[in-house]
């Protein structure tokens, strides 16, 4: 115990100031309980990064994925592969909204969590510190799908140039353990201008060359070795998505067949057939007739 008033005090305030140091100051990045969970979200804490478990994982399995089969057959043959410990992919999704890109992505994690596949979410905003994720499970006897959902930049944005860099390009090569998975609505991840267009050189031949502006912009996602294209749902193909959520709620038939009339309303009042507002309106539906 220290006799002196004034030697406590200044002992206290400077205890207090290193806390409030160490609070904001970097930590190494620490594993997680990799028991804890199948899925992970890397998040943000006081300018330290931490991987936390997903408690409640998305129970959407391939089965529920209706009127995607060429892009299901493909990101299933993909997965298939990584975790088997043959060559596989990045996977860049894109398309229109709505129509099951990250969903069949959760559906793969439940296919084959039980083979050891496992999912680290990752925010764009925090795609600069991907090289210490990869190093942190590289030694790790999982296979792990990097998941970064709605993925696009706008210029200058630091996470371009380090997910670039894990992709290809890097002097340190990703671990054969872990893939990215992104999807997007932009094929090219960063927006186009029609003023990009004038970068163009036509050569005399017919042979046109596009300029270094377009050039960086499709070198992002040139990276990914496999793009899958998702495409706005026809009318049928919705309806479809619709009866099979439906069932997926319990609905019996003769209800399934008089809902089609209001999913189409449902789906005219949001201008969109997009399987998250066939997903919707079953909800809606499936909680009305059951009530």
């Amino acid at each position: 115990m220290i006799s002196n008033p004034s030697l406590q005090h200044l002992i206290d305030r400077a205890e207090a100031l290193l806390a409030r140091i160490e609070a904001v100051v970097p930590h190494p990045l620490a594993a997680p309980d990799w028991s804890a969970s199948i899925a992970f979200r890397y998040r943000k804490r006081g300018g330290s990064g931490l991987i936390e478990p997903v408690r409640h994982v998305a129970a959407i399995r391939l089965g529920s994925l209706v009127e995607v089969g060429p892009q299901k057959e493909r990101l299933l043959r993909n997965t298939e592969q990584f975790v088997a410990g043959h060559g596989a992919n990045n996977v860049l999704l894109t398309g229109a909204r709505g129509t099951g890109k990250s969903s069949l992505i959760k559906a793969c994690l439940n296919e084959f969590a039980g083979q050891g596949l496992r999912l680290i979410e990752v925010d764009k905003t925090d795609l600069v510190d991907l090289p210490d994720i990869v190093d942190l499970v590289a030694e790790r006897p999982e296979r792990f799908i990097v998941f970064c959902d709605d993925l696009s930049f706008d210029e200058g944005e630091p996470g371009y140039k380090a997910l670039k860099s894990i992709l290809d390009g890097s002097i340190s090569e990703a671990s054969d353990n872990v893939l990215i998975y992104a999807t997007s609505n932009r094929r090219h991840l960063l927006p186009e201008y029609m003023k990009e267009n004038l970068t163009y050189q036509h050569t005399e031949d017919g042979e046109v060359h596009p300029g270094e502006v377009i050039e960086e912009k499709i070198s992002l996602s040139e990276r990914f070795g496999l793009w899958v294209s998702f495409y706005p749902f026809s009318q049928n193909e919705y309806l479809a998505i619709v009866a099979e959520w439906l069932r997926s709620f319990k609905v019996d038939a003769e209800a399934i067949a008089a809902a089609r009339q209001e999913a189409l309303v449902w789906a005219l009042e949001r201008g969109s057939r997009s399987g998250r507002v066939a997903f919707q309106f079953a909800k809606d539906y499936a909680g009305r007739h059951h009530a």
